[in-house]
């Protein structure tokens, strides 16, 4: 009885931060930002600028430390609108199915770095399987209307009923334009990628299951999650994953701040369940700090080199007491997708299930100089080829960044093993994390967020 009780409260105090964060967060929409005409603006290796309209070559410099890059313009505001929408925004839900060993039925207030992690995952993913040159054709359709629980209902109700014989006709609408098998088979990956990151048990990269995996690293709902734990949790995730589309994907954490080159090679060399040989992409995660208490600028100008990569997925990251996505900037400001917004829940079980909760109408900027130290870097490469030129060139960009005697991270040959670990990676035991992934997260927990 008494067990009822607690749970009935919970369940009070649930809904009640539920209202509580909708009201104070619903300015995410609201906003606007304000970009300069003067400066380019980079979205994950893209560049944009204002005043264009058409394509040329421009030159745009990163500080001192960097040579002059030669770099394309992708397009004007428009263009750059279109981009940043169909990137996949994941942010605080309410009255998704309740969460295993607990009350809640949302994540307002707790959850925002997980997705966070989520949203880099999901840029890795979209890489993976529709390309850079992506966008949504119906990107520059979404508003900013509020996606509250009343929205989505109304929304989900019209599906459902035009599934209904019985519903009256409704006036005729616009024929829908052809699309070609291409359209088709995008069409298709962006529903799928949104929907294994559904909030319900059986989403693969669905809150329920990071929560599930987040347990091993003494982590339960409602906790606080930092980006490095993060980090290790979509390795997890990824690893468990029996989806045979997402069988030639992999996930590398790099250990204290060092990348091992073999280790990251095994991976993507590795046999795929089907039992062929094949290369598997890897997406790779990079826990790191950017100064002590505070951010040291001096890792501006690197920051701001690894947003302008192609292959780079972005920054779970934020400022204190908050996690952003970062996605890109523009001078000396991160633009990112915020994910303190609560919407309501959306069945992706549901045939054509509505998109539009998942992009973001509006990107947000914040200084630099703001941004909490704690982050983790995301970067993907296809092939073995794409990770031997990733790790050569940001290699040149760390040492062109340090203005001490060691970079923020380094790349190295050979495996972990080599240098003492206690074990490869890829020959771990059964439990999720190994003692010695237990220890380090351990360790990190005690530099996460610390979110309200």
């Amino acid at each position: 009885m008494e067990a009822t009780g607690t749970d009935e409260v919970e369940k009070i105090k649930s809904k009640f931060m539920s209202a509580w964060h909708n009201m104070k967060y619903s300015w995410v929409l609201k906003t606007k930002t304000y970009f300069s005409r003067n400066s380019p603006v980079f979205l994950l290796g893209k560049c944009y600028h204002f005043k264009t309209e058409g394509e040329y070559r421009a030159l745009h410099s990163f500080g001192s430390n960097f040579d002059k890059i030669t770099t394309e313009i992708s397009g004007n505001v428009e263009e750059f609108r279109k981009d940043f929408i169909s990137r996949i925004w994941l942010t605080y839900r309410e009255e998704f199915p309740q969460i295993k060993g607990s009350a809640l039925t949302t994540d307002c207030g707790w959850g925002c770095t997980l997705r966070t992690g989520q949203m880099l995952l999901a840029q890795g993913l979209m890489l993976h399987f529709l390309g850079r040159a992506w966008v949504w054709p119906e990107a520059l359709a979404v508003d900013g209307e509020s996606w509250t629980a009343h929205t989505v209902r109304r929304l989900t109700a019209s599906l459902e009923a035009e599934r209904d014989p019985r519903v009256l006709p409704r006036p005729p609408r616009a024929a829908p334009r052809s699309r070609d098998a291409a359209e088709r088979r995008n069409d298709a990956y962006h529903r799928k990628i949104i929907s294994w990151f559904g909030d319900s048990p059986l989403a693969v990269f669905g809150l329920h299951q990071l929560i599930e995996y987040g347990k091993k690293s003494g982590k339960t709902a409602g906790d606080w999650y930092g980006p490095a734990v993060v980090a290790h949790i979509l390795r997890k995730a990824v690893e468990e994953a029996r989806d045979p589309e997402l069988q030639g994907v992999t996930v590398y954490v790099a250990q204290d701040c060092t990348v091992y080159s073999s280790d990251v090679i095994d991976r993507q060399c590795s046999f795929l369940d089907s039992g062929k040989a094949g290369p598997k992409a890897v997406i790779i995660l990079v826990p790191v700090r950017l100064g002590g208490e505070r951010t040291n600028t001096d890792y501006l100008e690197f920051v701001k080199g690894i947003l302008s990569l192609e292959y780079c997925v972005g920054i779970i990251g934020g400022k204190p007491k908050q996690s952003y996505y970062f996605a890109g900037f523009q001078d000396d400001s991160l633009i990112y997708m915020d994910p303190h917004y609560c919407q309501s829940f959306v069945d992706v079980s549901i045939k054509d299930f509505p998109l539009e909760s998942f992009h973001c109408p509006s990107p947000k900027k914040m200084s630099f100089k703001k941004m909490d130290p704690s982050c983790t870097i995301g970067f993907y490469c296809r092939t073995v080829q794409d990770f031997e030129k990733a790790s050569e060139e940001i290699t040149k960009m760390l040492k062109s960044s340090s203005k001490e005697k060691y970079p923020l991270f380094t790349f190295v040959s050979g495996h972990s093993r080599d240098y003492d670990f206690a074990s490869s990676p890829l020959h771990e035991e059964n439990d999720l994390f190994s003692e010695d992934e237990k220890k380090r997260l351990k360790r990190f927990s005690t530099e996460e967020f610390v979110l309200l």
